[in-house]
């Protein structure tokens, strides 16, 4: 029999150590799952430790998670057919005659490429080495320059097929497929409005995103060919984002369709060899095993929490605060952020999700200002869509959001964490903005959902 404690020391205790831990620098899957075994040990006894098999042997046989390493190997095998620097430069010379036309260029390739995979890392690392240096050496403010590849990249967290998506459909035993669908007009909207604040600064201060100079411009024969060079790669993110949303193909299904494509368009680029093929497989298992042992320990850590009361104590403690539904909603979202700026988008939602989407279910959101409100049948999609909105602003919220890290290990010399952070700053109110406008009006989530699947 285990020692017995409050289920407030247990919180203290559980957090505090966590916290310290992964200051000190371990890996989160290994410091989540070695903490429940400890504290298994200390507070369970023989009935919790069935706890262990139970919670993980669901997910090691969850079907939804096999699109996890497919929409992996799609993103390596078409960063490997070199389609990230094609794009952005298909882009860069359509769009370079505008002013900030590059940094426009930035956004709308990341856009596309959110779409082509879900991984955040990549795109991040690879427009920062394409796209960044190209802006510098044109004399764009670096508020523009790194800014835009910062939330551009994140947009791979919310447009679909995001990975994110499928985590969170799994834990909160909800459909891929409208998770996918409810985040497309979120995700345009919130690329708009990046383009929308880069063509107002750069409309008022010229000097801060200068047009490309006549002759680095491109004819229109030219444009063309560039276009016909990525009818390949966007023909096949059609397809397999049209197949999930058509309801031919599950989520998974449509990833092996990807991937196959992904094979394809390599070989169409001639790029397709046996060194990319084995690297792009090797991506693949770094970051799937990296998902996976953060699921399984993060898993562990919140179910000994949950079955010790830990649910019930954060419930009676977030309602005890005497907020309203949206007010509730609201301290959520400021937990999600502050998370955000020391733990991985992986921990965050195996750590919160569990615990918020229950306490979600049992409130009521009947809309603020006198605007509609969500269904209850509508709730999980909803809170899923603003949630993976709010996973953006993780990413790109200093002190330790991960995107800085990223763009920081591929920038030119010149530019320094001190401007990557300013840098930040703009885009991440734009994306309060958004997470704003999805609590407010819903609609923005739940229309798009409801046209597909009625």
């Amino acid at each position: 029999m285990g020692l017995e404690i409050d289920i407030l020391w247990l919180t203290v205790l559980m957090f505090g150590s966590l916290a310290i831990l992964l200051m000190a620098g371990l890996p989160l899957s290994f410091v989540t799952g070695g903490l429940a075994c400890v504290f298994l040990f200390l507070f369970g006894d023989a009935q919790m430790l069935n706890i262990l098999p139970s919670r993980i042997f669901p997910l090691m046989t969850d079907y939804q998670l096999s699109a996890i390493p497919l929409f992996i190997f799609m993103a390596s095998m078409l960063e490997r057919a070199g389609i990230i620097e094609e794009l952005y430069d298909m882009v860069y010379k359509l769009l370079g005659g505008l002013r900030g036309g590059l940094a426009v260029a930035t956004i709308i390739a990341s856009t596309l490429l959110a779409a082509m995979c879900g991984v955040i890392g990549a795109t991040e690392v690879t427009m920062g080495m394409i796209a960044l240096p190209a802006m510098v050496a044109r004399n764009y403010h670096p508020t523009i320059a790194c800014g835009s590849i910062l939330a551009g990249g994140t947009l791979g967290i919310l447009i679909p097929p995001s990975i994110l998506a499928i985590l969170f459909a799994v834990v909160a035993q909800q459909s891929v497929g409208e998770l996918f669908i409810g985040a497309v007009v979120p995700g345009l909207i919130l690329s708009g409005m990046y383009i929308l604040y880069v063509l107002i600064v750069t409309f008022f201060k010229p000097e801060a995103g200068p047009a490309l100079p006549p002759e680095e411009r491109v004819d229109t024969r030219e444009k063309l060919r560039l276009l016909k060079n990525m009818m390949a790669p966007i023909a096949l993110v059609t397809l397999v984002l049209g197949i999930i949303f058509a309801g031919i193909a599950t989520p998974v299904e449509a990833a092996g369709v990807g991937t196959f494509g992904a094979i394809v368009v390599a070989a169409m680029h001639r790029r397709l060899s046996w060194e990319n093929t084995r690297a792009a497989a090797l991506t693949t298992l770094r970051v799937t095993g990296m998902v996976l042992w953060i699921i399984f320990g993060a898993t562990l850590f919140v179910g000994f929490y949950v079955v010790n009361g830990g649910q019930q104590f954060v419930n009676e403690t977030i309602i005890g605060t005497g907020l309203g539904p949206y007010g509730i909603l609201t301290l959520m979202m400021v937990i999600l952020v502050i998370l955000g700026m020391f733990l991985d988008w992986v921990g965050i939602l195996l750590l919160a999700v569990p615990i918020f989407v229950p306490l979600m279910k049992t409130l009521s959101f009947d809309g603020v200002f006198g605007l509609p409100g969500v269904a209850p049948e509508e709730l999980a999609l909803w809170f899923g869509v603003v949630y993976m909105v709010n996973m953006q602003m993780s990413f790109i919220s200093p002190p330790f959001g991960y995107a800085l890290f990223y763009l920081k290990s591929v920038a030119p010399p010149g530019v320094t964490m001190a401007q990557i952070y300013r840098s930040s700053l703009p885009f991440l109110f734009l994306q309060a903005v958004g997470l704003a406008l999805c609590i407010i009006f819903p609609e923005i989530v739940l229309w798009l959902p409801r046209q597909v699947y009625g």
